[in-house]
């Protein structure tokens, strides 16, 4: 089983960035594929980006490309997402997962972290 912990959430204002780092724990961090999803307030949880195991293949969510990058370490058992041209929809709860991309880019997630709190203010 591995344990993701996130970090770097806050707030932040519209236009403005910020990195999320997600550092991952107990199974070999290597064997899979990463995520990154998020939750706003009375919505339901939506996909937002993954990266594949070398890290070579990337996928998001229309709402974000162009703004949003995710990227990993393996040496450092850790997935980022870089947000930039903030805008007030990107406030959410954001949650870093592990699963399974398809060669198709399907995300399969089987493991989440217990999220991170990012607010865009205008």
């Amino acid at each position: 089983q591995v344990q993701l912990v996130e970090s770097g959430g806050g707030l932040v204002q519209a236009g403005g960035s910020l990195r999320l780092s997600c550092a991952a724990s107990g199974r070999t961090f290597s064997i899979y594929a990463m995520g990154w999803f998020r939750q706003a307030p009375g919505k339901e949880r939506e996909f937002v980006a993954a990266i594949n195991l070398s890290g070579t293949n990337t996928y998001y969510a229309d709402s974000v490309k162009g703004r949003f990058t995710i990227s990993r370490d393996n040496a450092k058992n850790s997935v980022y997402l870089q947000m930039t041209s903030l805008k007030l929809e990107d406030t959410a709860v954001y949650y870093c997962t592990v699963g399974t991309l398809t060669h198709s880019g399907t995300y399969y997630t089987e493991a989440w972290g217990q999220g991170t709190q990012v607010t865009v203010s205008s």
